[in-house]
Formats: structure tokens, C-alpha cells, sequence
């Protein structure tokens, strides 16, 4: 067999040690107690899992359990720490009101417990429910985000889910089971017909939870309509599958017909891309990871990997540096460090802004130019990407100035330097906002 970053034609491959199919199997929050690993810890700290599975989405399946976790190095293991709930990962003062709801047993309060605590965790940041939700004759359409002028993000209702949860997620209330939180699509036709209207979008980003939970032939009927649209020049597929469950693009029963899928958009002549997530090298060192890697890459789609910078997973150099040129050793291309989002369980997870900016200036450091294509780090914020990328083509590139501080990790703790009152888009910005 070729050597697993080798790039073939599929169709020249012959059959592999992957190709069996491998049963799915997954725990939610109600199987906690199911998992063999997690019975060598203690009470306590079982409990504290118990407490943040019941606030924040929790699913994990047997491929991350078995296949990526180094059970000896727990809990500091960062794979462990992407996927199982952690009791810092609440505040305090959340924690202990949910544990008290929890021993006193009466599940309305508990319920109602739960709701205030997550209504604290600011479950869409960044204005997405608010700004960024498209409109056509006045009304709202479910399930389209439009923030940047070329590109347009699409929600399936059937891609509403993961192979497992990161903890980190920011998208976390789009996986509690509150419909008034989730960002779904409920008529396919809409983001054919709001493409058409805006002639000036470019590119789609299928999103979510993640698309290729989706049945092939559910995720084909989304993108098959785009192809016959000129203006439409890339398709993005933002994915944790080739980390989660590799096995997708491999021995699943429709493996080979996604596939035929990726290949048939590249016969189209647009490019796709796969918007794959990363958050430590751990996730590429099984050799079916690697084998899932080289199965897309065989289509002629270019895989692209981002994720955030977070504490008790990736906050060191390092681990950035070997994340970068394992990819690229691969023929994955590094595109975004993220600054991790102000939402959920962001407080465990964030790093100052200050010390992110070093750990991504000495991780470049340390790759050559070929794995320098990562950038950041980026907060993905209301105004738009801030190092700036944003809504209005005048913001792109242009640099402001903010005072140093070294707690800040956020854009809103931030304030402007050399005697200006505010910075640059935050008048036109209030203007967005009162519509």
C-alpha cells in the first residue's frame, strides 16, 4: 500500500485493512456511566462531569474514547480535555447552583436551574441571531448567515449534529435540544433562491454541527443545486468528521458515494474545500486519520485546517508548531488560529490576547514558509475578523491601534490608544445595529 500521504486517484487503490465497516457507536450525558475509562476516576470528579454534561452538549463515541485518548495521561490529556467535561468549565457560582439542583432531585428545578445558567453563558456571540440572520421580502430566513459580502453560511437541518462535542464549542446551544438557540434551514430551496438574489456571493460554507453527519444523499441534494449557479466558485464544508470519525470517508456505507460527491464538484469546475478542525496533532496520528486524509485529497478537494488556541489543550508553541507540519506533511493546508469565542465555556478555555499573539509568533517560528499559510490569531467578533476581515471592504486590512493589556481577551476588553475616543468601526457599526 502507498505510504498514507501519498495522493492517488481512488479508483487505482486497492482494497485496504480500513475498508471493513466500523459500527458507530455513542454516549450522551444520559451514558456517562457507560464508559470503562471513566470508571477509574473518583466520585467527585464523575459528579463534576455529570454537573457541566447537564449545562453544556455532551457526546463522545468509541473512537475517540479508544483511539485517541491517552487514559494514563488524564486528565491532562488534551483530546480528553476537547471532549469530557471538565468542572472548571462552569463558573463557580454556576457549578454549585446546578450540583445543589442536582441533589435536591426535583427535575423542574433542576430544569429551570439549568436554563438561567445557560442563558448566562451568552449562547450566540457575535450578533448571530441578531445581525446576521438574512431577510428576504422583510422576513427572516432560518438557517443562512450572510455577514460577509461574498460568502454565505448554510445550516442543514439534518447536519445539526457531531460525531462528538468539543467543549470549547461556540456553538454549543445549537445542540440542547432549544429550538428558539438552534440555526437550522427548514426548506432547501431558500439558499438557491437567496444566492440568485445576491449576486455578489461567491462562495458557501456548509455548517454547522457538522454536514457530513449527514447521509450522502441528504448532503447531495444541498449541493447538487448549487453547481448550476455561475456565480458560486467555491464550496466549503466546515467538518470535525476527519478527527471524530475518520471512518466516514472510508469504510461507511456511503463513504465512497461522498466521495463521488467531492469528485463531482471538481469536475464542475468549482473548487471544493474541506474546512477541517484541528485542535492538537494528537488527532492526525492514527493511521485511519491519515488514511481519511488521503481519501479526499484524492478527490482533488484541498483541505484547509483551523481551530482556536486554548488553554488545557494548545496554549504552548509548540504544539502549534507540530500541529502545522504534520498537516502540511500530509497535503493539508494550515489556515486560521482562532482566539477561542466569548461563549459558553470560553473562561476555562481563553487565552490573553497578548500571550496568544506569542504563541502564534513562535510557532511560526519554528515551521518553513510552506506551513506559514496559518492565520492569526483571529477573533471571529461582531465588527467581523479582527486582524480585520470584516463586513464593510473598507475594514479589511486596515489596522487600528488598542492600549497593551495583558488580561485582555477579548475585543470588548480592549480600549484605543494615542487619545481616540473610539476605534474606527464602531460608529458605522452602532449604525448596523439600530438597523
Amino acid at each position: 500500500m502507498p505510504e498514507t500521504n501519498t495522493v492517488i486517484p481512488l479508483h487505482q487503490s486497492e482494497h485496504t485493512q480500513f475498508d471493513e465497516p466500523r459500527r458507530f457507536k455513542v454516549f450522551t450525558a444520559k451514558q456517562l456511566d457507560k464508559i470503562e475509562p471513566l470508571k477509574r476516576l473518583d466520585d467527585d470528579t464523575r459528579f463534576a462531569m455529570e454537573v457541566v454534561a447537564n449545562v453544556l452538549p455532551f457526546r463522545v463515541n468509541e473512537y475517540v474514547i479508544n483511539e485517541l485518548i491517552n487514559w494514563d495521561k488524564v486528565p491532562d490529556d488534551p483530546i480528553y480535555q476537547l471532549t469530557f467535561p471538565q468542572k472548571g468549565m462552569l463558573a463557580p457560582e454556576h457549578f454549585d447552583r446546578v450540583a445543589d439542583a442536582m441533589r435536591g432531585g426535583d427535575k423542574d428545578h433542576i430544569k429551570a436551574v439549568i436554563a438561567e445558567v445557560r442563558e448566562a453563558l451568552n449562547p450566540h456571540p457575535a450578533g448571530q441571531m441578531e445581525h446576521n440572520m438574512p431577510e428576504v421580502d422583510g422576513e427572516k430566513i432560518d438557517g443562512i448567515q450572510h455577514k460577509y459580502n461574498e460568502t454565505v453560511l448554510f445550516f442543514p437541518s439534518q447536519g445539526q449534529v457531531c460525531h462528538s462535542y468539543c467543549t470549547f464549542c461556540f456553538r454549543w446551544a445549537q445542540f440542547i435540544g432549544d429550538n428558539d438557540l438552534k440555526i437550522a434551514a427548514k426548506e432547501a430551496g431558500q439558499l438557491k433562491k437567496y444566492i440568485q438574489a445576491h449576486p455578489e456571493i461567491t462562495d458557501v460554507l456548509i455548517t454547522g454541527g457538522d454536514p457530513l453527519v449527514m447521509k450522502t444523499k441528504n448532503l447531495r441534494a444541498h449541493i447538487e443545486p448549487l453547481l448550476e449557479l455561475e456565480q458560486i466558485r467555491t464550496i466549503r464544508i466546515g467538518s470535525k468528521a476527519l478527527t471524530f470519525w475518520p471512518y466516514r470517508v472510508v469504510s461507511d456505507a456511503d463513504a465512497d458515494d461522498l466521495l463521488a460527491l467531492f469528485r463531482e464538484v471538481q469536475a464542475s469546475g468549482k473548487h471544493l474545500a474541506l474546512m477541517a478542525h484541528y485542535n492538537h496533532w494528537q488527532e492526525l496520528e492514527t493511521d485511519i486519520a491519515k488514511e481519511a486524509v488521503r481519501r479526499v485529497r484524492a478527490t482533488g478537494a484541498v483541505i484547509r485546517a483551523q481551530g482556536p488556541l486554548l488553554a488545557h489543550i494548545n496554549d504552548n508553541a509548540d504544539d502549534w508548531a507540530r500541529l502545522w507540519q504534520t498537516q502540511v506533511e500530509l497535503g493539508i493546508v494550515p489556515y486560521y488560529m482562532f482566539v477561542e469565542r466569548d461563549t459558553g465555556a470560553r473562561h476555562y478555555f481563553e487565552v490573553p490576547l497578548a500571550k496568544a499573539w506569542n504563541i502564534y509568533r513562535d510557532a511560526m517560528k519554528q515551521v518553513s514558509g510552506i506551513a506559514r499559510t496559518a492565520r492569526g490569531p483571529s477573533m471571529s467578533s461582531h465588527p467581523g475578523k479582527v486582524e480585520i476581515q470584516g463586513r464593510n471592504h473598507d475594514w479589511v486590512q486596515r489596522p487600528f491601534f488598542a492600549k497593551y493589556n495583558e488580561q485582555a481577551t477579548w475585543l470588548n476588553h480592549l480600549e484605543p490608544a494615542f487619545g481616540e475616543d473610539t476605534f474606527f468601526f464602531e460608529d458605522e457599526l452602532a449604525a448596523m445595529e439600530r438597523g
